[in-house]
């Protein structure tokens, strides 16, 4: 009988999924902190998570685990080489959330060139004349860089099609006629593409320790550029983007994602007029967190009955890699 840990709250429809499962014990636990999953790994046959950390100490610590299931297709909390060496698959959800995430992310380009939480603010506080200060421009036949042509790129390159931009896309792992193929300019030098971009969309993983885009790249940008960061905390360097916000050589940002989830209180991000934010939800929609949770939830069960869909399994070669030299 499988015990399933489910650390985070999902939709009740991913979870009544687990519950109506013949044979299946739940371990569930609202709060999303790794401090709150951990005390019920000891008996855990399956790992349901969301954004929380899964260090190799957990892991040496779950003797039984099994399978891990991502709420989500990314995984950079998670230690893969710890569940490599247990032969432990790591699922991800499937094409769930691609078209809430781009939604997510032209809202931000939105709202960055329109600055409509800072005039939303100036309103409130009555001061209605901040309408003439023109502190606000059109995307309308401006360049959109979306660097990672994925799905959430491409469905990003259409709306941005629908509001008259230019499309640009910087994909270290596309061809350029690929690229092409779905009507956009493909971009083989990424600082190219930065310097005549009026807007950056970052739909990428996090590879290494340095950011993607630090103080070296934010100095190719247009002092009127918008940066948006959907993907995952640390491909900005926030303090060179606060320091570029401030001296108006980034004209403004829209962060979902931080190096700090959440930011802690006092982090300046926090006090930046020229910075739209949002608390890592870009996926978070009803519909979205519904796909999600049902997806997540269907994927420990389809492990344990055997038709796991391989192309969900993100190590899948790391674990036969190590799984060869114990069969010689």
């Amino acid at each position: 009988m499988p015990r399933v840990v489910v650390a985070g709250k999902i939709h009740p429809d991913g979870l009544a999924i687990l519950q109506n499962a013949s044979g299946v014990e739940i371990d569930y636990v609202e709060d999303v902190s790794a401090a709150s999953y951990e005390p019920f790994m000891a008996t855990a046959d399956a790992l349901l998570i969301r954004t929380q950390p899964l260090t190799a100490g957990f892991i040496d610590a779950s003797p039984t685990l099994k399978i891990v299931s991502r709420h989500g297709v990314g995984y950079d909390s998670v230690d893969v080489a710890a569940l490599n060496k247990r032969g432990i698959p790591l699922a991800v959800v499937g094409d769930v959330n691609s078209r809430a995430v781009a939604e997510h992310a032209a809202m931000l380009m939105l709202s960055a060139a329109r600055r409509t939480v800072l005039f939303d603010r100036k309103m409130r506080e009555g001061d209605w004349n901040y309408r003439n200060s023109l502190d606000a421009f059109e995307l309308d036949g401006g360049t959109l860089l979306i660097v990672g042509f994925g799905r959430i790129g491409k469905r990003l390159a259409q709306i941005a099609k629908g509001l008259g931009m230019t499309v640009l896309a910087h994909d270290r792992y596309q061809d350029s006629a690929s690229i092409e193929a779905e009507g956009v300019v493909a971009v083989d030098d990424l600082m190219e593409g930065l310097k005549v971009a009026d807007v950056v969309s970052l739909h990428v993983p996090k590879v290494g320790a340095e950011p993607l885009i630090g103080a070296a790249e934010l100095a190719l940008m247009k002092p009127t550029a918008i940066l948006v960061n959907t993907a995952r905390g640390g491909l900005v360097d926030e303090g060179a983007v606060l320091q570029a916000l401030e001296e108006r050589r980034l004209g403004a940002a829209g962060l979902d994602v931080f190096v700090d989830e959440p930011p802690l209180p006092g982090n300046p991000l926090l006090f930046c007029e020229r910075l739209v934010l949002s608390p890592h939800n870009a996926g978070l929609t009803e519909a979205c967190g519904r796909r999600m949770a049902i997806s997540a939830a269907t994927n420990i069960l389809d492990f344990f009955n055997g038709s796991l869909d391989p192309a969900l399994i993100v190590n899948s070669a790391e674990i036969e890699a190590h799984a060869a030299p114990l069969r010689a």
